[in-house]
């Protein structure tokens, strides 16, 4: 019996012993074939980063009209709108209606923009002609629409369109200011008289000012400094207006609450018109005087001797008209006819490039430079005789919230004892014009 428990005993070891070495071999030819699959897989890897490489330095060598498109991660939108409907299919009043333009100017601005706006095609993607990018931009300072339709639209990515606009926009200001925003010479200076006293009535006057609200976002900072006297936020910009409805001067991204006083104040058309730098040498004369040219503005602003405004009805109060003799009543009519050469112009602008008459999602950073833009745009358009369409208007006037009207500023310190003189002036030409 001792004998057969030591022979179980010894068998039962031997069995154990079998099994352990068995899952061992088990166990080790695992872990091999594990550690070849892992080579395999690391050499395969390593191949194919070395074609990939290769092809790439073998794309980048050829030089042919063919190009290695490559775009695994995404798929290619279509360009058929753009291609072959715009570019082939559009006659002139489709130009017009959708980038406010004529043709020979759309393609006059693009040849303008291209030193900024060309990009370079790469071998994995083509970039978009200048052409286009200008007509993605185009189409939202126009219609104001959100980028994702304008990116279906012209087939390319909604953050390709946000560059776009941004892109074009400063652009403009970079290239067209020179050309199309400078300050005017001797002969505009005389030209623009002579339109203010043919057109409107008023003589020995080169300009009007005036302010341009543009609704906005809420900003993240300072939201409450945004608000515009009629309880809505926007961006202030001040305006120099020319006989011809073209723009001389603007000073844009100011808060909505900004005082128009202050920003004239502080503006460089401030200290030219002081120093008299809107009006030629030697100086004009005016009823027998030299007088230097002046502007035209409104209520707001402080009277100076280049610097126009219409009486105020008594120190601070609003009284009747019979608190004005006839003939500082018939100076305010013919000034406050006047003004309507910029608010004319204003309605122009926001009519052709709506993005300034709906609210603008734009940022804070963006929304001045695409003011400027829209002004240059407004400027070379009517330079070059571009049709303007009257249901914009009608469109405009519908849609928007009307600019708000600031408080009129009272006598201060601002004003010039001379002023007064020079409105006296004024008073006298149109009193005389009046018994003829």
């Amino acid at each position: 019996m001792e004998e057969e428990e030591q022979l179980r005993s010894f068998m039962f070891l031997m069995s154990y012993m079998l099994l352990k070495r068995r899952r061992d071999i088990n166990n080790a030819n695992i872990q091999r074939r594990n550690e070849i699959q892992r080579r395999i897989r690391h050499r395969q890897y390593f191949f194919q980063r070395q074609k990939r490489m290769l092809l790439m330095m073998i794309a980048g060598g050829i030089r042919s009209n063919v190009r290695i498109r490559t775009r695994p991660w995404t798929t290619t939108p279509s360009t058929d709108w753009w291609e072959r409907v715009v570019m082939t299919e559009f006659q002139p009043s489709d130009w017009l209606d959708k980038f406010r333009m004529s043709r020979e100017t759309f393609f006059y601005l693009c040849d303008k923009l291209r030193p900024r706006l060309a990009r370079q095609d790469t071998s994995f993607r083509l970039a978009l002609p200048v052409e286009k990018r200008v007509a993605v931009a185009l189409w939202r300072l126009a219609s104001n629409v959100e980028y994702r339709t304008i990116s279906t639209l012209f087939g390319v990515g909604k953050s390709t369109v946000c560059r776009c606009v941004r892109d074009m926009c400063h652009a403009i200001v970079a290239l067209l200011s020179s050309i199309y925003l400078r300050p005017p010479t001797e002969q505009d200076l005389e030209d623009s008289a002579q339109l203010f006293l043919s057109q409107w009535g008023f003589p020995h006057c080169v300009a009007a000012i005036s302010t341009l609200h543009t609704a906005i976002i809420t900003p993240s900072n300072n939201a409450s400094d945004y608000a515009n006297p009629a309880g809505w936020l926007s961006v202030l910009s001040q305006v120099a207006v020319s006989g011809r409805g073209q723009f001389w001067d603007v000073c844009a991204s100011f808060p909505g609450g900004t005082d128009p006083a202050d920003i004239l104040q502080n503006s460089s058309l401030w200290a030219t018109a002081a120093e008299g730098g809107l009006s030629p040498a030697p100086t004009p004369v005016f009823m027998g005087k030299p007088l230097r040219y002046v502007l035209l503005g409104e209520a707001c602003y402080s009277l100076q001797s280049w610097l126009m405004k219409a009486y105020p009805e008594e120190g601070g109060r609003r009284l009747s008209h019979a608190a004005l003799t006839e003939p500082q009543r018939l100076f305010s009519r013919k000034l406050t006819r006047a003004l309507r050469v910029s608010e004319e112009a204003l309605l122009r602008l926001r009519s052709r490039w709506q993005c300034l008459s709906k609210r603008n999602d734009c940022g804070l950073d963006v929304v001045p430079t695409m003011i400027l833009a829209c002004c240059i745009l407004h400027n070379m358009c009517e330079s070059h005789g571009d049709a303007f369409k009257a249901e914009w208007q009608v469109e405009v006037a519908e849609a928007e919230s009307p600019q708000p009207s600031h408080k009129r500023l009272l006598s201060t310190s601002m004003d010039q004892s001379h002023a007064e003189e020079v409105r006296h002036l004024f008073c006298d030409y149109f009193d005389q014009q009046n018994k003829l």
